[in-house]
């Protein structure tokens, strides 16, 4: 639209008076001609819906109108108005959409938001009083309110609140810890009606490339769902009990601070993993997420109700990976260096290392497999029987003077 100009009357017309005068005739000429700008334009002042001088009805950019339709030129408020899409009905969401909100809605209540508190002392004051520590995630496990999280959201904690998805906080008491898997079970007093168990799913068909959801509270903002998929499988982590946690999940769904202990779902909202660490140069997410497998969890969560603890099945022997004392050995395995006594391994004569009259190093027996996993490490071994309970008995392979044996061992029970 071309702005309106107003044209300059003669210098001589009588009506006319100097800059800064004013006159009721001035007031009728500037009314005579505003009127007359709004017949040129073609309709007159614009109502209530109708478009804005100038502008087309079904333009998409932003129109002005004018306030009202008695509303004088001089004092008129001028809006800027956008014309703004109503916002998504189901029906034009596509499937994808839709699978996705009905996996976040079905698992968020069982979703918790995890408060740890630590007790400090002032220094000047020697007050004791209790300090935030940290926030992660967890999710609930049954109805009698066990709470799965990490170790490492509550280690240090004096004491730790949950807050449900319906916004009310409870007091958690520590149920049992295991920090070579970085788990670890709360458990609150809160009614079972409040209390939404996470649906539990398998790890061992998962796939690379199939779709995954993490729903947890990165930054204290709670209740945030990401997606991504499963970009590796068989990753191997470090634990805070400082022993390898194997077969984690690999995603690039995105992971940040505060997601600690939250549930992995896949495509069904069945829980696959627990997020427990990320891969970063910075702290921040980069990429790259890890997940403890669920099916690693489904042992270890029962024990940890049970017995507060994993119990520590052992074979009974001290012994160092071959490859650590043999420079150049084509063996490999773990190399017995000594038998505890009365243990399982002393009854069922495996050979520690020792010397004999003349001072010579005699090798013990080199285990190279228990129950057919390979072993090469002490951690191997543990790997090998963490799902096995005192009292259980394993097919030992070994080398015994260069000639391969096979013995029946019965787990003892371990200390800690």
């Amino acid at each position: 639209m071309q702005p309106l100009h107003l044209r300059n009357p003669p210098a001589d017309s009588p009506r006319v008076r100097r800059a800064g005068s004013f006159s009721t005739l001035a007031m009728v000429a500037a009314a005579f001609l505003l009127l007359l700008g709004g017949f040129v334009a073609g309709k007159g002042w614009p109502g209530p819906g109708a478009p804005a001088v100038g502008s087309q009805p079904d333009h998409d950019g932003p129109r002005l109108t004018v306030n009202g339709p008695d509303a004088a030129l001089p004092t008129a408020a001028i809006q800027l108005q956008r014309k703004t899409a109503p916002p998504p009905s189901g029906a034009q969401l596509n499937s994808e959409e839709r699978a996705t909100i009905e996996i976040f809605q079905d698992a968020a209540p069982g979703v918790v938001y995890i408060t740890s508190l630590a007790v400090r002392r002032d220094f000047f004051s020697l007050d004791v009083h209790e300090i935030p520590q940290g926030t992660g995630t967890g999710f609930i496990w049954d109805r009698d309110g066990h709470v799965v999280t990490n170790f490492h959201v509550i280690r240090g904690a004096s004491r730790a609140q949950v807050t449900l998805a319906d916004h009310s906080t409870w007091e958690a008491e520590m149920v049992g810890v295991a920090p070579e898997k970085d788990l670890a079970v709360l458990r609150i007093r809160a009614p079972r009606s409040a209390l939404h168990p996470i649906s539990v799913g398998g790890s061992r068909n998962l796939q690379v490339g199939q779709s995954v959801y993490a729903i947890g509270n990165p930054f204290g903002l709670d209740q945030t769902l990401t997606t991504g998929i499963i970009s590796a499988l068989g990753r191997e982590i470090d634990s805070q009990g400082r022993r390898p946690i194997r077969d984690v999940i690999q995603t690039d769904a995105a992971i940040n601070p505060g997601n600690s202990g939250g549930p992995l779902l896949d495509s069904a909202g069945r829980l696959i993993g627990v997020n427990t660490a990320i891969y970063s140069p910075s702290g921040a997410y980069a990429g790259i997420g890890f997940a403890i497998p669920v099916d690693t969890v489904r042992w270890v969560v029962p024990r940890l109700i049970a017995d507060g603890r994993l119990s520590q099945a052992v074979l009974g022997i001290e012994g160092v990976a071959v490859d650590q004392v043999l420079r150049g050995s084509d063996s490999e395995g773990v190399l017995i260096l000594r038998v505890i006594a009365n243990s399982g391994a002393e009854r069922a004569g495996l050979r520690p290392s020792r010397r004999d009259r003349s001072g010579r190093v005699l090798l013990g027996d080199i285990i190279t497999g228990i129950n057919g996993a390979a072993i090469r490490s002490m951690d191997d071994i543990a790997l090998a029987l963490e799902r096995r309970q005192p009292g259980d008995v394993v097919q030992v392979e070994a080398l015994r003077e260069q000639s391969p044996v096979q013995i029946e061992v019965r787990l003892g029970r371990g200390g800690r």
